[in-house]
């Protein structure tokens, strides 16, 4: 019974470790789990970051569209933008 109440507490110790953001790239901007899905696919720049489509972004498990919207504002901020993206400038909405 105490060798399972042991076992228990160092998979439960795994798990938060493994679960957790790393980096602090995007910290304050997007949820944790989108950037845990960014940094699986080794994305830890805005200069990565747009080497990837919109639609490749969201297929990320942990990614949804709240988390595209703030991304993609971040983004126009610094003026970068997904690759493919039609509009390159914010105000060219038409």
């Amino acid at each position: 019974m105490i060798n399972l109440v042991i076992m228990a507490k160092c998979l439960n110790s795994i798990c938060a470790v493994s679960h957790t953001a790393k980096g602090d790239f995007l910290q304050g901007i997007i949820s944790a789990p989108a950037r845990r899905a960014l940094e699986k696919e080794k994305i830890n720049s805005l200069e990565k970051l747009s080497q990837y489509s919109e639609k490749e972004i969201l297929q990320m498990h942990g990614f949804g569209k709240n988390a595209m919207e703030k991304l993609k504002i971040y983004m126009m901020e610094n003026d970068i933008y997904f690759k493919n993206n039609d509009t390159q400038h914010p105000l060219n909405n038409n």
